[in-house]
């Protein structure tokens, strides 16, 4: 079973995650999940145990305990909707989109009249 953890301190490691569940039986995995560029955690992990049973004592146990000063929520990890890229930043256009005014918009400057922009007249 995965099993979400979060909450977390920011000062908790892997290991303090995977000694705090192994309380309660094996573990195949622990990972609290850093930040990509400043390497500090995100207040969340994953806690992989392999015995449905002895994860569901974990569930219970830890549910609305507290650890290093915070109150951790535990959870079955749902799994990531089909299709999903996980995470990242979404491909988006910038510039153009609907409102009035001048500056740029898709395809140049102001065309068509309307009001702001350059003036023809020379």
């Amino acid at each position: 079973m995965n099993i979400y953890v979060g909450n977390l301190s920011w000062q908790m490691t892997d290991e303090d995650l995977r000694t705090l569940f192994e309380q309660y039986g094996s573990v195949t995995s622990a990972k609290i999940v850093k930040d990509k560029v400043s390497g500090r955690s995100k207040g969340f992990g994953f806690v992989e145990m392999p015995e449905d049973g002895e994860a569901q004592n974990a569930l219970s146990s830890l549910y609305e305990s507290e650890v290093l000063g915070r109150k951790i929520i535990v959870n079955e990890a749902q799994p990531k909707p089909q299709g999903s890229g996980g995470g990242g930043f979404k491909k988006r256009s910038f510039g153009g989109g609907s409102g009035g005014g001048g500056g740029y918009k898709k395809g140049g400057f102001n065309r068509g009249g309307g009001g702001g922009g350059y003036n023809r007249d020379y």
